[in-house]
């Protein structure tokens, strides 16, 4: 699988994303010819190499000329890129980008996503680089996104609506759930348009797994900073085998040494059903050799609150512990085969030497062995057999 990193250090913002793909090897003439592929007449896109602190980069700023930019409005944008020639998943790609970015400005100022003008955030420049960014991506074969935290910057900047606080509020929303540094620069580091690029392409936070490196491109910021170099790095490269992925999670814990049995047996799904991503009770013997209960569940960071709260309505606990932990997870994914005792589906996971396990959904064999009245056992290896046999002839 090919993935980029973005190594944001000094955040992110649209043109600097754009440097680093054509940095990283995407044809200049290729994001060129961008504008005209957006029917956007008058606009140009001009590209050149600079440095920036020790590093050389690749700048790239869209220009207006004297053509007359309009505010534009989500359905507006949505019309323009929906009428391009590009690929159908870089348009739906970048129509979502376009609709974070909605969403968050309608909940900074109070209306909806139809009633939203993209104002800065939305002109021309903007389009150029949302659409650039996730074609860029495309040529370079990219599959996923991965991302270091990216950091905000500190201070104050102007906009239409005045002086507004950095990070920018849209940017904070865009970024929630995600892990972000502040740092000590009195500058915009990472810009609503990298912020809502981030959040949309990049689907887990954790750290990439084992990969070759194959490029590495520098996009250079606006402007040089006295603190560190203004750039925005972007590695591409390839998995060298389909082996585990590392994900954050947090997990929580308490010890129970006087719930009531029937309640316990209550605490696993209402962790569940809080947003826990597993939950279990371990029989243990507390001090002074009274038996109890080990309560441990695993929750997404941003969750972990949430679920704590549930723990502590829903059990006899005074107080729970949470720590972050990095979780090596294979990739996986589901299937449904058929068997003579109807559908059944089933996990299918890849190991580390690239050959695949497969695994019955628990709910899956049990609705069917009810409707057929065989035995779980028998359904399970059926549906695994079922499975073989699709591999072997697929």
């Amino acid at each position: 699988m090919r993935i980029a990193w973005f190594d944001c250090f000094s955040g992110i913002s649209g043109d600097m994303t754009l440097g680093a793909l054509v940095g990283a090897g995407w044809p200049a003439a290729e994001l060129e010819a961008l504008p005209a592929r957006l029917r956007l007449p008058g606009v140009a896109v001009a590209i050149s190499n600079v440095r920036r602190g020790a590093f050389a980069a690749t700048r790239v700023e869209v220009n207006v000329g004297d053509a007359r930019q309009p505010h534009r409005h989500l359905h507006h944008v949505r019309a323009l890129i929906e009428g391009s020639d590009f690929d159908a998943g870089v348009r739906e790609t970048a129509i979502r980008v376009f609709t974070r970015l909605a969403e968050a400005e309608a909940r900074v100022h109070g209306t909806t996503i139809e009633k939203v003008h993209f104002h800065e955030v939305g002109a021309v420049d903007a389009l150029v680089d949302v659409v650039g960014a996730v074609e860029g991506l495309r040529a370079l074969g990219v599959e996923r996104v991965y991302s270091a935290a990216p950091r905000l910057g500190r201070g104050r900047v102007n906009s239409e609506h005045g002086p507004i606080p950095v990070p920018a509020p849209a940017t904070t929303l865009l970024l929630e759930g995600a892990p972000v540094e502040i740092g000590d620069v009195e500058a915009e580091l990472t810009t609503p348009t990298g912020a809502a690029l981030l959040s949309t392409l990049v689907e887990d936070w954790s750290a990439p797994p084992r990969f070759v490196p194959r490029a590495v491109g520098t996009g250079a910021g606006d402007r040089d900073l006295k603190e560190h170099a203004n750039v925005l790095r972007v590695v591409v490269g390839e998995t060298s085998s389909p082996a585990w992925t590392t994900r954050t999670v947090t997990v929580l814990e308490t010890a129970l040494d006087d719930e009531n049995p029937q309640f316990a047996a209550a605490l696993i799904p209402a962790l569940l059903e809080a947003g826990a991503l597993d939950a279990m009770l371990v029989p243990n013997i507390m001090k002074k050799g009274r038996p109890g209960l080990w309560l441990v569940a695993l929750a997404e960071p941003e969750n972990a609150e949430v679920v704590a709260r549930r723990m502590l309505a829903h059990s006899s606990s005074l107080g729970v512990r949470m720590r972050t932990e990095q979780r090596l997870e294979l990739p996986r994914r589901a299937e449904t085969v058929e068997t003579p005792f109807g559908r059944v589906a089933l996990k299918i996971a890849t190991l580390p030497d690239g050959s695949e396990r497969a695994m019955p959904e628990f709910e899956s064999l049990r609705e069917a062995s009810e409707r057929t009245g065989r035995p779980l056992r028998e359904v399970g290896e059926a549906a695994l057999a079922a499975w073989r046999d699709f591999g072997r002839s697929g």
